[in-house]
């Protein structure tokens, strides 16, 4: 189950974790913030890269507040509807990190995940720095001291006045990944404002399905909450884990990172082409490639599925069993032909993979679009 900005941040307060101050609202109505700063006004959605799409306002004052609200509310955000708008102090930013931490299930161990290059995808980080990104694996038996965590931190060089702060943080994030039982906890970014204060800015946190139940005592509060704006597919998809959203095209769209995503559904459009779907397999959910590619093709309208994926946290081969069992499971129809771009961290044992289910593979997306162009013309 993933949870909303506000409500990853609210348990990240909880543990300890500094978020900007601010408030919840569902346009109805709100009290006078007490912060006089400037806002920034927060779509409400289980997507990411709401900027991109227009999620996201700024106000310099009440009135330009109010404005802004009206806005957001009640819009359309790659098929999401907004129901409520996180509203926040707009803060000086100096510095901005990415930390994160998911369950690595070939080695059965945790992982943690730092990098200095914070506000965009650690996707595309990977695919242009790679060496930006520090990588630990811990054994949940073993545990993550502040000691090992500094030590961790340390390794990206920054200064010895951030260490201890930004190092406790990242502590502070595996010991509530652990705690809540989640699939992936994300701060992106982890800002340094200019005042020194070390503040999740944005938050992403999903809780395994199977841990609700436990989980229920400790935050019900947040587990509580029905969203009535799911469709039938996009309630199914939740149960797997799965960041799926229903459009009305005829590509079946699947792929790892939200960015690369959204670079999907623009490169598709771009070329008059319309996407059936979002679905988003990154984080702990991308072994589930086979559960993703069933409820893609539960939609009727999908003619072709596309499947753009680059290898960084998420191994390109892994995703390809997924998908080549399923074909071999008879899940892809005859008449619907699917089509894979697939490069990075294990691309080309995953295009072996899927070039031996008789899977169309190519190395880059500009390709595999052009080739889904030719086979809807036929």
């Amino acid at each position: 189950m993933r949870l909303y900005e506000y409500e990853a941040k609210a348990i990240f307060k909880r543990q300890g974790i500094s978020v900007p101050e601010g408030f919840v609202t569902d346009g109805k109505g709100y009290d006078k913030p007490d912060f006089k700063k400037e806002f920034v006004v927060k779509s409400q959605v289980l997507i990411g890269a709401r900027g991109k799409a227009g999620g996201i306002k700024f106000a310099k004052n009440d009135e330009e507040l109010r404005n802004a609200v009206s806005l957001l509310i009640g819009k359309d955000i790659r098929g999401l509807k907004v129901k409520k708008l996180l509203v926040e102090e707009k803060l000086n930013i100096e510095k901005e990190f990415y930390a994160g931490v998911i369950f690595n299930r070939s080695s059965g161990k945790i992982v943690v995940i730092f990098s200095t290059k914070g506000g965009m995808e650690i996707e595309e980080v990977a695919k242009t720095d790679p060496s930006a990104i520090l990588k630990k694996e811990v054994d949940i038996s073993d545990g993550f001291s502040e000691k090992e965590a500094e030590d961790f931190v340390s390794g990206a060089g920054i200064s010895d006045k951030l260490l201890k702060p930004v190092s406790q943080t990242v502590k502070k994030l595996y010991d509530t990944f652990v705690l809540y039982d989640a699939e992936i906890v994300e701060i992106n970014p982890l800002v340094v404002t200019k005042q020194s204060e070390v503040l999740a800015c944005d938050a992403r946190m999903s809780i395994y399905d199977d841990a609700i139940p436990k989980q229920m005592k400790i935050i019900p509060e947040i587990l509580n909450r029905e969203d009535d704006t799911l469709t039938p597919l996009e309630k199914e998809a939740r149960t797997h884990g799965l960041g799926y959203i229903e459009m009305d095209g005829s590509v079946g769209v699947i792929g790892n990172g939200a960015g690369l995503n959204l670079t999907t559904l623009d490169m598709l459009q771009y070329v008059g082409l319309k996407p059936a779907n979002f679905l988003e397999v990154s984080g702990r959910t991308y072994d589930r490639a086979e559960a993703g590619l069933r409820i893609i093709l539960k939609n009727p309208n999908v003619k072709v599925v596309f499947g753009n994926f680059f290898g960084c946290i998420s191994r390109c081969d892994v995703i390809a069993i997924g998908l080549a069992e399923a074909v071999k499971k008879g899940v892809l129809p005859k008449d619907i032909p699917m089509v894979i771009a697939m490069r990075g961290n294990g691309g080309a044992e995953g295009s072996e993979t899927l070039k031996n289910a008789g899977i169309e593979v190519f190395e880059d997306d500009e390709t595999a679009v052009k080739r889904i162009t030719e086979i809807l013309k036929q």
